[in-house]
């Protein structure tokens, strides 16, 4: 099927001449798809405008057509779309555009921030490369001026060894570094338009914070219009001017930031608002004592810069630490065995080839017991998954102590027998629910697959422990012979979390398992996570870079930074009382849905950063 666009004129100029208008302006804009000889609409009769330094956030859940859309703009759907309407680039229609004029304007005019760089980048050369063949593109200049741009595009984005990162793979970089190098390809022509698809999704809060700054200063400094497409409302608080709300394939509201989040008037807009998880949440607090509490935590440290009382905190460190474990006990069942210890556990990653090992854990100490729920958070990179991994026995501990339910597996091999007996306590849901499914499987065998290799149950039985646990995660029966390609997201972690609960855990880990969905859709699945825990009483370690979402789910947190535990205690006594001048910091960095107070938590994280300096 071909792409048939109406209205507007080709051009055939070698740039887009500067304009008095708007940026960008799409007029009527519907999109359509071909599937069995029907055409379904992913978008319809969408109008709007963006102008110079200003950032639109098109928000709206998934499927609602806000990102079919934007790549509409470009000529970056499949051959089975059908775009309708118009669309004005500096004046000039783009949809009536030749491919070779079209491929002029992506990257020099428009450049695109994908949601999951991993796939936009190319494996098979190196991030350094990418970027230099980025800039000689569209710029005539030499391989050497082109590298010193690059380097200078990466430190700009400040990942943390521009060098290293330049001859680097894509697969080498963590999930945050990742994005922040395809940042710096898509700003290396300094466009006049950038589409951000959902560009902080799966990152940390204090990457995320960064890269909203980064996004700021674009803005600022190169004038550019900036399309946000996004679900989390906190990032539409911070950056956005003006809001599109979809649902659909339709625009139901339009507006200022302010008055979308003071006066929303559709009821999806307020649907979306409410499901937003933030701090405060846990106990009822509001947002606003959050961040009074971490300004009077941190009170001391803004006023001035007492190094001496900095070192001090430093040499507690050690003794909080200490005291943690009867903190923890404290909140566990008097008597009860812990279903989790870790007494000063090292965890490294092998020697691979020419690889050295990697040291990712280093004297790491914390207790869960039966039927609580443990927040392990921190950066990308901080050890947290580390941890969860090597719970379950996927990765070797190098040095210490690591006991699951009662057994130390320090010294047990992945494959011993030992480590198996021991694995069937543990469920584990995991952060990417369409990689963790077998798409060869209907999702009944899936959830079934664990009871039938232990042992548990087969034929008419099995099938009965299917239902019923679909019944648990609020599946319909009927979806047992569906593929997971035929489930949406949620519906996907949900058969996760089914499969994990199959053989009756007493410990759950949950790695970022809410990071990828929408936010009614992760409502929902916390919902439903929590009311699971309260009825089946299972422990579990929760993995996540969400505050918030500890805040609503935890009773203890636990804060890593660099492969070590830095503080760890009760939620209110991390949330609201943080010592650690890196908790305090990771609290600054979450996102509120309220442009007012997003700009007071913006100038503390500014504050507390300048205090780290």
């Amino acid at each position: 099927m071909s792409t048939q666009v109406i209205g507007g004129t080709g051009d055939t100029g070698a740039d887009l001449p500067a304009s008095q208008g708007p940026v960008l302006e799409v007029r009527n804009l519907s999109v359509d798809f071909g599937v069995d000889k029907k055409w379904v609409p992913a978008a319809i009769d969408l109008n709007y405008e963006v102008k110079a330094g200003e950032v639109l956030a098109i928000v709206g859940e998934s499927g609602s057509g806000k990102s079919a859309s934007s790549m509409s703009l470009l000529g970056l759907l499949p051959s089975n779309s059908r775009v309708t309407g118009e669309v004005l680039l500096n004046g000039k229609s783009v949809l009536t555009m030749s491919p070779a004029r079209l491929r002029q304007i992506r990257g020099n005019d428009v450049a695109v921030i994908f949601q999951e760089p991993m796939t936009a980048l190319n494996p098979v050369y190196t991030v350094g490369f990418q970027i230099v063949e980025t800039l000689r593109l569209h710029n005539e200049i030499s391989p050497d001026e082109a590298k010193q741009r690059a380097l200078r595009l990466l430190q700009m984005v400040e990942l943390p060894d521009p060098d290293k990162a330049f001859r680097s793979y894509p697969h080498q970089l963590s999930g945050g570094q990742r994005q922040r190098a395809m940042i710096a390809q898509s700003l290396s022509c300094d466009p006049k338009l950038l589409i951000a698809d959902e560009p902080t999704t799966a990152l940390d809060v204090t990457v995320q914070a960064e890269i909203l700054d980064l996004m700021r200063n674009l803005r600022t400094q190169l004038n550019s219009a900036i399309v946000l497409i996004t679900h989390d409302m906190g990032v539409v608080a911070d950056l956005a001017d003006r809001i599109a709300v979809m649902r659909q394939g339709r625009i139901v509201e339009t507006g200022t930031a302010e008055q979308i989040f003071r006066n929303p008037q559709h009821e999806y807009t307020r649907a979306l608002l409410a499901a937003v998880p933030h701090l405060g949440q846990g106990d009822g607090k509001d947002d606003v004592d959050v961040t009074a509490a971490l300004a009077a935590a941190t009170h001391t440290d803004l006023q001035t810069v007492d190094h001496d009382e900095l070192e001090r905190r430093e040499q507690n460190v050690l003794a909080q630490l200490a005291d943690a474990e009867h903190e923890v006990a404290s909140h566990g069942t008097p008597g009860v065995a812990p279903v989790l210890e870790l007494i000063d556990v090292a965890i490294e990653y092998p020697k691979q080839g020419r690889v050295p090992a990697f040291r990712a854990v280093e004297g790491a100490n914390l207790t869960v017991y039966p039927g609580q729920v443990i927040g392990l958070v921190g950066e990308s990179g901080s050890g947290k998954t580390t941890i969860g991994r090597a719970a379950v026995g996927l990765l070797p501990v190098a040095a210490g102590s690591l006991k699951v339910v009662g057994t130390d597996v320090s010294g047990f091999r992945p494959s011993s027998k030992e480590l198996a007996k021991v694995r069937r306590h543990v469920g584990m849901v995991f952060q990417d629910p369409s990689s963790s499914l077998n798409p060869r499987l209907p999702i009944g065998e899936s959830i079934g697959e664990p009871m039938y290799l232990a042992g548990e149950a087969k034929g008419g039985e099995l099938q009965k422990r299917i239902e019923a646990l679909l019944d648990q995660v609020e599946l319909p029966r009927a979806y047992r012979n569906r593929y997971p390609h035929e489930l949406s997201g949620g519906q996907k972690q949900r058969v996760g979390i089914a499969r994990a609960l199959s053989l009756k855990p007493k410990l759950m880990v949950a790695d970022e398992p809410t990071s990828a969905l929408d936010v009614s859709v992760q409502a929902k699945v916390l919902e439903l996570f929590q009311n699971l825990q309260r009825e089946l009483g299972f422990a579990c370690l929760f993995v996540t870079h969400d505050l918030a979402v500890v805040d609503v789910l935890a009773d203890y947190i636990c804060v890593m930074r660099r492969g070590r535990i830095v503080e760890q205690g009760s939620r209110d006594q991390i949330l609201r009382s943080p010592q650690d001048p890196y908790t305090q910091r990771l609290l600054a960095a979450v996102p509120l849905p309220d442009p007012e107070k997003q700009r007071e938590r913006r100038e503390l994280r500014a504050k507390l950063l300048t205090v780290s300096d």
